[in-house]
């Protein structure tokens, strides 16, 4: 038998006398705001706000934590790739949902934000540890961030302080040990057909190493035609034009054959982006696109945060020590599923693309020259 604080439920536990309050635990969770200190509107509302982000980031923890794990097998199921599509659906809502919440922030003046800001003492949102542990599991590496920091130097810190801090740290190094998400979807990458080659059979490597080079060929080709044209029309500082088509065949040489071995996984997103009219492709095509939509959604959140900040605080020192606006405007450079974003730079309109080979792998049923 249970009794949650007056409004909670009794019985065999098939909710028949369960209470709204009770099911939801609004009791505890409205005694949260510290109404019994006195704290102002202005003050209580931020408190609610960032509660409310909190709650958010743990739903958004569980789902990315579903995502991974579909992905992350070494045959992911067809009918499983929905599914990640939808929960990377739910965690982008949530992302622009949250963005929005900023604009309710700033209803907040800078006078009635400097009226209680010495109380909250050193207490920053850079303290979050749900944000943290969102970032180790999506894969976020220290040599991304804002000066390479440790993700989890300062919770080292705190946790000499509580027990609730030293557990916040525990869970953080786990989350340390996890396969990341962007680790899981590298690897299924990796193992797309191209071509019609399966990733490890007989003569894979040699199927895959002429695609990638057919693709390069023609992406160079542009740059060639290009430059012909605009030279016979008399273009100015034609040469400097060529630096940069050369600079961009040297970039897509760089992406797709780091250290002059093709990488597979680039490769396999390629040939997805490339050819995503095909059957079998359609899902995958439409899980990149829900992870490039998820870390827009991420990046724009974080940018409404740095605007939300400079409009009530302006460029002060950040509550913790930091450099405020500064750092939040240099989070907003973070990208996790860079390959993602940079394959869309050396793609080629169809009628350039190499021919396709096998295409009845694909459920493709047309003419396998398009």
């Amino acid at each position: 038998m249970r009794n949650n604080m007056g409004g909670g439920y009794s019985g065999s536990g098939d909710g028949s006398n369960r209470t709204y309050g009770g099911y939801l635990g609004l009791h505890e969770l409205l005694s949260l705001q510290r109404d019994e200190e006195g704290v102002s509107n202005d003050e209580m509302h931020f408190i609610v706000t960032h509660q409310t982000f909190e709650l958010w980031f743990k739903q958004v923890i569980r789902e990315l934590r579903e995502i991974r794990d579909i992905l992350d097998s070494k045959h992911v199921q067809e009918s499983q790739v929905p599914k990640a599509v939808e929960h990377l659906g739910r965690v982008t809502e949530i992302f622009r949902l949250m963005a929005s919440q900023w604009k309710v922030m700033e209803t907040l003046t800078p006078q009635g934000f400097l009226a209680f800001r010495d109380g909250l003492g050193t207490a920053s949102g850079f303290e979050s540890y749900q944000m943290r542990e969102m970032e180790i599991i999506l894969g976020l590496e220290p040599v991304g961030r804002v000066s390479e920091m440790d993700p989890l130097g300062h919770f080292r810190k705190l946790a000499k302080r509580s027990e609730a801090d030293a557990a916040a740290l525990v869970r953080l190094e786990a989350a340390l040990e996890e396969t990341t998400l962007v680790s899981a979807l590298t690897a299924w990458l990796e193992r797309t057909p191209i071509m019609g080659s399966f990733y490890g059979s007989d003569g894979d490597t040699a199927a895959v190493e002429a695609y990638v080079s057919a693709h390069l060929a023609a992406y160079a080709n542009i740059g060639v035609e290009t430059c012909s044209r605009m030279e016979a029309q008399g273009v100015e500082n034609i040469e400097a034009v060529k630096a940069r088509f050369a600079a961009a065949n040297q970039g897509a040489n760089d992406f797709l054959k780091p250290d002059g071995v093709v990488n597979r996984a680039r490769a396999g997103l390629l040939f997805i982006e490339s050819y995503r009219e095909l059957p079998l492709l359609a899902w995958p095509r439409v899980l990149i696109d829900a992870v490039v939509e998820l870390e827009e959604s991420m990046v724009l959140f974080r940018t409404h945060h740095a605007r939300m900040v400079e409009r009530i605080i302006g460029r002060r020192v950040g509550t913790g020590g930091s450099s405020g606006v500064d750092y939040l405007d240099a989070t907003t450079k973070y990208r996790i599923f860079g390959d993602l974003w940079g394959v869309r730079t050396i793609l080629l309109k169809p009628e350039l693309r190499p021919t396709l080979l096998n295409g009845e792998i694909y459920g493709f049923a047309g003419d396998e020259s398009q």
